[in-house]
């Protein structure tokens, strides 16, 4: 009970403390917008330490931070070698080259109108496919091995790079290119000279978008095929085994790496378009 108390009585004080910094007038500062969410985390781990121990929930239904923590410091080989071949071999390897082949395909559509009428709503039907339907399907075809995960997450990432590249590229008004012809500007100038800087901004929110469903695309595939290692072949043999604090630890070392992998890209797009409003402010 004593933790239980504890823990509530911490998150009131930071709850406020936090509240106080996130309307304070020097909230737009890089230390505050740090501290904020850092704070408002370690908040969130201190009361769900407190509850677990201070009601006495079972390790099997849900740990303490502190034991995932514990798991993690003494499972760094087995979570290295699992996300070294789900995020570094599939999930990153599947990203780049789905995402590749999406730029290359909404420059295709955009020099031809039949592409434009015949692929995008198809691609708008398989990106409305399950991905529990789709997994086993390219497991079979591909093997048991990361490349089976890296095409489950190229067809999760294909669509939604597709999709926000192509509205990217309408987004220059005819005034600006009819502008660029007088200066005898070709397909080409005009292309990299004005409709990609345009769509940058629509290109990275597919990337974001793309980073996510990478992760859980890669994930999810494991379930159905895997070489005795990996992120979800060990959240399934876990579970399995109720081996339930290794799971958790899996899980949080999928958060953290999701959540670099979209830092990444939001701070590419920041140096790619600072030009935006949506940077400038």
């Amino acid at each position: 009970m004593i933790w239980l108390v504890g823990a509530l009585v911490f998150w009131v004080v930071a709850w406020a403390l936090n509240i106080r910094l996130a309307n304070s007038s020097r909230a737009d500062t890089i230390a505050l917008r740090v501290a904020v969410p850092v704070l408002f985390g370690v908040t969130l781990l201190v009361l769900w330490e407190g509850l677990v121990r201070g009601l006495g929930v079972s390790q099997v239904i849900l740990p303490a931070p502190s034991q995932i923590g514990s798991t993690i410091i003494n499972s760094t080989e087995t979570l290295w070698t699992d996300f070294n071949q789900t995020v570094l071999k599939g999930a990153l390897r599947g990203f780049v080259i789905g995402a590749l082949a999406a730029f290359a395909t909404a420059i295709m559509i955009d020099r031809s109108s039949f592409l434009t009428r015949g692929l995008l709503p198809i691609g708008n039907f398989v990106a409305a496919l399950p991905i529990v339907g789709i997994a086993p399907i390219l497991v079979n075809w591909f093997g048991f091995d990361w490349q089976s995960k890296a095409a489950v997450v190229v067809v999760m990432v294909f669509f939604p790079v597709l999709v926000n590249t192509v509205q990217g590229l309408r987004e220059t008004d005819k005034m600006q290119q009819d502008l660029m012809r007088t200066y005898a500007a070709g397909y080409l100038q005009t292309l990299l000279k004005l409709r990609l800087p345009a769509a940058m901004p629509f290109v990275f929110n597919g990337l974001k978008i793309a980073t996510t469903l990478a992760l859980i695309g890669a994930i999810v595939a494991e379930y159905f095929g895997s070489p005795t290692r990996g992120m979800g072949f060990r959240i399934s043999t876990g579970v399995g085994s109720l081996d339930i604090d290794l799971v958790w630890a899996e899980i949080a070392v999928a958060a953290l790496a999701g959540t670099f992998f979209y830092g990444l890209v939001a701070w590419l797009e920041k140096r790619v378009t600072f030009w935006h409003p949506s940077q400038t402010g």
